[in-house]
């Protein structure tokens, strides 16, 4: 059943190419629950059997994420909270998962973008609380991209070294989400470091 899924996915974005793949990225940036894990390792597949071109499966992916980021951030800006309360329950989004990533987003500044993008359950709705508070939209792309790029990488890694062997796909990509959760912390680190040390010099 999975491997006939797994199938239909690869010859759906084979046959739709680049567009096909920043289309599910852009929904999977969005409201939507899918995952991009069916999305970006069938395409690394595709560009191990040359199918497809490897650079542009990774930018399709980065920029279809972004732009579904940027879609959320400007619902939430524009039309508010009440919006997003009255609509998001038909997509699993309720007030306390939208207190969750405000508390998140207020805790972890501009960088929540960033981290955000690595977190399973958080990676397609941190957008909404950055919307929400108004932030600086070209950090918000940024950050954004920054975040997506890592983890459309580590996807279509992969998916072209491992080709279609779903159990070590399974395997490494639980493996991959652990790492770039630690490399979430180290770099929460050191952007706290380095702020502090800022404020240090400031009042110095």
């Amino acid at each position: 059943m999975i491997h006939e899924i797994a199938q239909t996915i690869v010859s759906y974005i084979g046959d739709m190419g680049y567009w096909g793949i920043f289309l599910l990225m852009f929904l999977e940036s969005t409201f939507f629950p899918f995952p991009s894990e069916i999305v970006m390792i069938p395409a690394g597949y595709l560009a191990f059997k040359g199918e497809m071109n490897l650079y542009m499966v990774v930018l399709s992916g980065i920029v279809g994420s972004v732009a579904g980021a940027l879609f959320n951030y400007y619902l939430a800006m524009h039309f508010g909270r009440k919006f997003i309360l009255r609509y998001g329950r038909y997509f699993f989004i309720n007030e306390e998962t939208l207190d969750k990533l405000e508390a998140f987003f207020i805790k972890h500044g501009e960088l929540s973008t960033f981290n955000g993008r690595l977190i399973p359950g958080i990676r397609q709705l941190i957008s909404l609380p950055a919307g929400l508070a108004r932030m600086n939209m070209a950090k918000f792309a940024f950050y954004s991209g920054l975040g997506a790029g890592i983890w459309v990488i580590v996807l279509v890694a992969l998916g072209y070294l491992l080709g279609s062997n779903e159990a070590l796909i399974s395997e490494y990509l639980h493996s991959a989400t652990l790492i770039a959760l630690f490399c979430v912390v180290l770099i929460t680190l050191f952007y706290i470091v380095r702020h502090q040390r800022r404020q240090k010099i400031l009042k110095d």
